[in-house]
């Protein structure tokens, strides 16, 4: 799923104009700051383009399709069953965000700003189609287990294996907290590595199916960074491709950390 987020005087008009040139399926997230009026307003607005419109409260929860904990919960329990989702009022690390009106500052959004405008008419959509396209997605291990779930071969797998690298905020007790994380890769170069490392374990006896996704960008301590799933035969053969999936994946494919805790920042590769 492509998440972006809208900011700013206007944002509904742009959403609309956005939201009728996406193909695919869509969800609308708009911040409801009056979630005690939903029973009077409604909680899906019929004018509203997408598939699936919810309003999130400022306390975390959304009508439409039942309760989360915040924005984080909403994109991940979307991510299998849409293609987008376009929020409006919110923003986050690592979702390209459109900033509007003439005071909007870029540094007051967590996301990646790729679009600014006084008015929404100033944003031109299909500049803003072809930023979505090149935009990391919003992948999920529930997602990629689905995927490899629709394999040709799931009818002889007796295993899914999967394994989910996340921040580690401490070592050891007395460390340094380590606050996020900062992942660069080589555009092209990391996918095709990744790709040739699935298709090698693919081919071992009783592996069927082999997904990896490791997330770019600032990554905050708790959150996941990387997930690799394997689809096997018997749990054996999974178990040991995950293992080698994730240790080939550290070796061999192009991807630079940063790490930043409260006394310092370094970059991995320079201490190592």
């Amino acid at each position: 799923m492509q998440p972006i987020s809208v900011l700013g005087p206007g944002a509904d008009d742009l959403v609309g104009t956005l939201t009728a040139r996406l193909a695919g399926r869509v969800a609308v997230v708009r911040r409801d700051e009056n979630p005690d009026d939903a029973d009077e307003r409604g909680a899906v607005d019929g004018d509203a383009a997408g598939d699936t419109i919810v309003s999130l409260s400022p306390d975390g929860s959304w009508t439409g399709r039942g309760t989360v904990d915040g924005f984080d919960a909403l994109l991940d329990d979307l991510a299998p069953d849409h293609d987008y989702l376009v929020a409006v009022g919110y923003s986050r690390l690592r979702v390209p965000t459109v900033l509007l009106g003439p005071d909007a500052d870029p540094d007051d959004a967590p996301g990646d700003v790729i679009a600014r405008g006084k008015r929404p008419d100033d944003v031109d959509v299909g500049e803003l189609l072809s930023g979505l396209e090149r935009a990391e997605p919003w992948i999920t291990r529930e997602l990629l287990v689905d995927r490899v779930e629709r394999s040709a071969d799931a009818e002889r797998s007796g295993a899914i294996a999967t394994f989910t690298g996340r921040v580690r905020a401490r070592d050891a007790p007395e460390d340094d907290r380590t606050t996020h994380l900062a992942f660069e890769k080589y555009e092209g170069v990391a996918r095709e590595r990744m790709d040739a490392i699935a298709a090698e374990l693919t081919d071992r006896e009783g592996v069927f199916e082999v997904a990896f996704h490791h997330r770019t960008g600032v990554i905050e301590a708790g959150e996941d960074i990387v997930f690799v799933v394997v689809l096997a035969g018997h749990r054996a053969e999974a178990f040991r491709a995950v293992e080698d999936g994730i240790d080939r994946l550290k070796d061999e494919v192009p991807i630079f950390k940063k790490e930043t805790t409260e006394s310092e920042e370094f970059w991995l590769h320079q201490r190592s």
